[in-house]
């Protein structure tokens, strides 16, 4: 199983420290997300700043950005990484991309499926000098002249992988992408009785691999060097499930276990402004389904009952301000974790 874990992203003078360090520890990669800040800097930084590490945005947030766009970024990041950069993209929600980015908004599956054989079809001229001639249903690139041709690269382009949460989206994953990255709201059980058969058939539908195509995340990590350490991260997961817990597209993983009046609860506490009380609706049992918890010390066992045969990669880290800190003889027990993952489809 892989090890990733979090950067600064406020601040870029702190990113080549921090990536010296993270890879030292013994991490596999790095992840950013698109919060506050860009996705894609910090990792341009950590590219000339390590030498092992992968290097991938979870999640860049696609509608927001023309393919042609993205491409650009992910071809400058493979070459700068030595073929180190893994795309990772969603869709996020309508009201977010109509009303913060101003971006078109149309139902995202088929669109991020279009999405990757757009960035696909672009990369190729790019590699091949084959013409570009993409025509889709949302995106058209029929123009490339050699001004804008960015120079040859030594390494494959990148792999693209894809926030999943839907069953719509989870078959485009299968399908289309070369990862699932999954919500952290989901359950052991959830994993098993929907999103794994939901992934496998996709990826039969075209005949894919499972060990060419990685599933990450699926869950909270709730850990640190002492229990008291561990109790404030409990906390904060409880946060975490009370606020998802409270949206309708998420009730389908508290369904898996009976849970259903919870979200209708959590659902109702939130439209009355009652948010500092919603983390008391959830239990500590409701916590632990959600989350692999222990001590430094009794982690990687957690992790393993909690995402082992199912997730092949997992982050110690939720976010750039909560930063992962494992040691690096529990990072070693992680990894060796079984995982049917052993890498993408053309790289190496």
């Amino acid at each position: 199983m892989r090890v990733m874990t979090t950067i600064p992203q406020h601040d870029l003078r702190q990113v080549p420290e921090a990536a010296r360090q993270i890879e030292a520890k013994g991490y596999d990669g790095i992840t950013t997300l698109e919060n506050r800040h860009n996705p894609f800097l910090p990792l341009g930084v950590a590219a000339v700043n390590s030498e092992r590490l992968q290097l991938s945005t979870g999640i860049a947030i696609a509608f927001a950005r023309s393919p042609m766009t993205v491409a650009n970024i992910g071809w400058d990041l493979a070459a700068a990484s030595n073929g180190r950069f893994v795309l990772g993209i969603g869709s996020q929600v309508k009201g977010h991309n109509e009303r913060r980015f101003s971006a078109p908004w149309s139902p995202p599956a088929p669109r991020l499926r279009e999405y990757a054989q757009a960035l696909r079809a672009i990369w190729n001229n790019w590699k091949t000098g084959e013409p570009l001639n993409f025509e889709g249903a949302h995106y058209r690139f029929t123009l490339m002249t050699p001004n804008f041709t960015p120079e040859p690269i030594a390494c494959p382009a990148p792999p693209i992988t894809v926030a999943a949460v839907g069953p719509a989206m989870m078959k485009v994953a299968g399908e289309e992408y070369d990862g699932a990255r999954l919500h952290a709201f989901c359950t052991r059980k959830y994993l098993e009785n929907i999103v794994l058969p939901r992934l496998e058939n996709a990826m039969a539908n075209v005949g894919r691999p499972r060990e060419q195509f990685e599933i990450s995340g699926g869950g909270f990590i709730a850990t640190g060097a002492d229990d008291e350490a561990v109790d404030k991260m409990i906390e904060w997961v409880r946060m975490r499930v009370g606020f998802y817990g409270s949206t309708r597209a998420y009730w389908p993983v508290l369904a898996e276990h009976g849970l259903e009046d919870l979200g209708q609860k959590l659902n109702h506490m939130s439209k009355t402004d009652q948010w500092d009380k919603m983390t008391g609706e959830v239990s500590d049992d409701v916590v632990r389904l959600f989350a692999a918890v222990g001590r430094h010390d009794e982690i990687a066992v957690a992790i393993e009952d909690r995402f082992g045969g199912i997730s092949d990669s997992i982050s110690d880290s939720a976010s750039s301000e909560l930063r992962g800190s494992l040691p690096g003889d529990v990072i070693q027990d992680i990894q060796r974790i079984p995982a049917r993952f052993t890498g993408y489809a053309g790289q190496g």
